[in-house]
């Protein structure tokens, strides 16, 4: 009974590492003996607890050894939003909706609550996608950067509900910013502002002005959405012409 009342401590501490984001998906937990040295407990009642978590689906062992945090399901939610961002291109302007609502509280509260690792991990993120952007990256790579240092923001932002919406759209996110990166550099010098948002961004967070954070992730966010939209309208008038010119003589 004594050892049930252990694991069932363990687990729940475990297991609200998970939920604060402390264990991040796809995370590989240390070695057993490791783990049960950090905790203070027996490695039998660390391996109750792991089994306990891993029927509940948080954890799962992966073939070659090691216990691994459960990827973030592709549930009901994220399927048909990544599916309508396929199939209707102008659903992006919902994506950036849902990205104001999220990221400027999370720039608001990344401010107020960062921790030193968490300052350090967004400065990190950001200047990797400085270094991409400053290459001939792939794009893909590009726009899994561009998310990561977002996520960064609301990992920081120690909102557990926050933090779980966020990564629920991680894919979603993904997909948009590539998107949006696919057309945002059709514009000439666009590269620069961009860089000068993030880093507007990044600099309100770390220096703990919530306000200046939040206003830096709408500017960011109006700046993206009003040039996609300029793209949209120059595409638009570029296909009236093509249509107009066909119905010419002659042609």
């Amino acid at each position: 009974m004594k050892t049930e009342r252990l694991s069932d401590r363990i687990a729940q501490e475990l297991e609200q590492s998970i939920i604060d984001g402390a264990l991040s998906p796809g995370e590989r937990l240390p070695a057993e003996r490791q783990l049960a040295e950090r905790l203070g407990v027996s490695r039998p009642s660390l391996r109750e607890a792991i089994q306990k978590l891993a029927s509940k689906g948080l954890l799962h062992s992966r073939q070659g050894g090691g216990t691994y945090v459960a990827a973030a399901p592709q549930d009901s939610v994220t399927d048909p939003l990544m599916e309508m961002l396929l199939q209707h291109p102008d659903a992006r302007y919902d994506v950036l909706e849902v990205r104001h609502a999220l990221e400027g509280q999370a720039a608001y509260y990344a401010a107020l609550r960062a921790t030193d690792d968490d300052r350090q991990r967004i400065r990190d993120k950001f200047d990797h996608m400085v270094r991409l952007r400053s290459g001939d990256s792939d794009p893909v790579a590009e726009a899994r950067a561009d998310a990561d240092f977002h996520l960064s923001i609301a990992e920081a932002s120690h909102n557990i509900v926050l933090l779980h919406l966020m990564r629920k759209l991680f894919s979603v996110l993904q997909r948009s910013i590539e998107h949006n990166l696919d057309k945002l550099y059709t514009i000439p010098r666009v590269s620069e502002p961009l860089r000068s948002q993030h880093q507007q961004l990044m600099l309100a967070v770390v220096e703990g002005a919530p306000e200046k954070a939040r206003q830096a992730a709408y500017t960011h966010l109006v700046f993206v959405e009003e040039s996609l939209q300029g793209i949209d309208e120059a595409q638009a008038r570029h296909e009236r012409f093509l249509r107009q010119a066909s119905l010419l003589p002659g042609t």
